[in-house]
């Protein structure tokens, strides 16, 4: 029986485990399979850790999470089809829950069976190569520092992509007398109360840490946007300028003229495909797109059928996306879909990266990504799910931010599982200053 090691025990490494846990339900044989984490506990980027920096290996933190996070889509968007929130929480519960509920949800799931047994937590992967048709691992047991070596079959890259920062450099930084961060080991919004923010980004990171320093009372925000404004009509105390230009003493100047009086500079530039753990000719090499190039299927890698990698996409779509992967690369695995011949393969990703590189709003990416997450999902037998209903909830969401970017979480959707419409939250996001799952669930 083959031998496979999956790299990450986040959302996209638990669905991989889940995949097969539903195949050894119906008595079917699996291979052997060793799933590595660098952290101590599963759940990926939605553990919370204070640390930043380094671990206390003196390994580098992959955690981007921070305090007061909610969700920032609709949770009826990432449900899981095999697992909803009604079975979990037993009753419909909000459409934006903080971070707390959602990993306990993502826990949840994994936690009835023998999954955890199949992670060795606290160890780092130091080494991949492919050689005589095996792949061989050099790993770090963290805790005794201990490398060892094991070889496998397949390798399944669920590392994420969100926890390498990119961190540029911009005239006047070595002078600037406050605080200079990225995203990535951003924490709390207290600390910035009554603070002049200055936030670099036009993403999802950005629009949230902006937010979440108005919501607690910095004194005032600017977002600084390099290509396109975000241009959602931004409460008071909060604007969007076009990007830093230079900073001068606590002054950041800004390429549109704009001056601004700053205390602390939050660089929400984006993260690095970073794989320094797989041998060059194993690495996928893209920036952060809806389809990245040399994955068959977004997944499988052109080069080396035995490589497979999950969730490294831009995303709309998140756990039930990475689900309808794992199902897909088990099947790949266990010889259930066979891969056909090169120029197929090569054909195949070239209409999808051509049909990506013509996409030119939010509706046609939704668009794109809903039609290859269905093209996977009929692909395997990945439980039954609404994608129309997930497309039509994801475009909903994104007019009604749109309408208002303070009251888009105070909105309730249908769950594509089981039609179960949310309830209202009992207090508005902008008014909710506790994240607890208790207050969340029980008010």
């Amino acid at each position: 029986m083959s031998k496979i090691a999956i790299i990450g025990a986040g959302p996209c490494g638990l669905s991989m485990l889940r995949a097969f846990e539903h195949l050894e339900a119906k008595d079917e044989k699996i291979p052997e399979i060793v799933c590595f984490d660098k952290q101590e506990n599963w759940g990926g980027l939605w553990n919370y850790s204070w640390r930043t920096g380094s671990d206390q290996y003196g390994d580098p933190v992959p955690n981007s999470m921070y305090r007061y996070l909610w969700s920032n889509g609709p949770k009826e968007c990432l449900e899981f089809a095999d697992y909803s929130f009604d079975e979990h929480f037993g009753k419909p519960i909000p459409s934006f829950p903080p971070r707390e509920v959602l990993f306990d949800y993502i826990i949840g799931r994994v936690n009835q069976g023998n999954i955890k047994s199949k992670i060795k937590f606290n160890t780092r992967v130091t080494n991949t190569t492919f050689k005589n048709n095996k792949f061989e691992i050099s790993y770090q047991d963290k805790a005794n520092n201990k490398i060892l070596k094991d070889s496998f079959d397949y390798v399944v890259v669920s590392s994420g992509h969100f926890s390498v920062p990119f961190i540029p450099e911009y005239k006047g930084m070595n002078t600037f007398p406050g605080r200079i961060m990225h995203s990535h080991d951003f924490r709390d919004a207290e600390e910035f109360r009554n603070k002049n923010v200055i936030v670099l980004g036009s993403s999802y990171s950005a629009e949230d840490v902006a937010l979440q320093c108005n919501k607690y009372g910095a004194k005032s925000v600017t977002i600084g946007y390099r290509n396109n404004a975000m241009g959602f009509k931004w409460p008071k105390g909060m604007k969007e300028v076009h990007y830093l230009d230079r900073l001068e003493g606590k002054k950041a100047i800004f390429k549109d003229g704009t001056e601004q009086e700053a205390d602390v500079i939050i660089l929400c530039t984006g993260y690095l495909h970073h794989f320094p753990f797989l041998e060059e000719s194993l690495q996928l090499k893209t920036h952060n797109r809806l389809y990245p190039p040399k994955l068959y299927k977004g997944v499988v890698w052109q080069d080396n059928h035995k490589l497979l990698y999950l969730g490294m996409q831009d995303q709309f779509h998140t756990f039930n996306m990475f689900d309808c992967q794992a199902w897909y690369a088990r099947d790949i695995i266990m010889g259930k879909i066979k891969m056909p011949k090169e120029d197929e393969i090569e054909k195949d990703i070239n209409k999808w990266v051509s049909m990506e590189e013509k996409l030119e709003n939010p509706d046609q990416m939704i668009d794109f990504q809903t039609e290859y997450t269905k093209e996977l999902h009929s692909m395997s037998d990945y439980p039954k799910i609404d994608f129309e209903l997930i497309r039509e909830n994801f475009k909903e969401w994104e007019h009604h931010k749109v309408e208002d970017i303070l009251t888009y979480r105070n909105k309730s959707f249908p769950s594509p599982v089981t039609g179960s419409v949310a309830p209202v939250h009992h207090t508005p996001w902008e008014k909710a200053m506790d994240d607890s799952m208790k207050t969340f669930l029980n008010k």
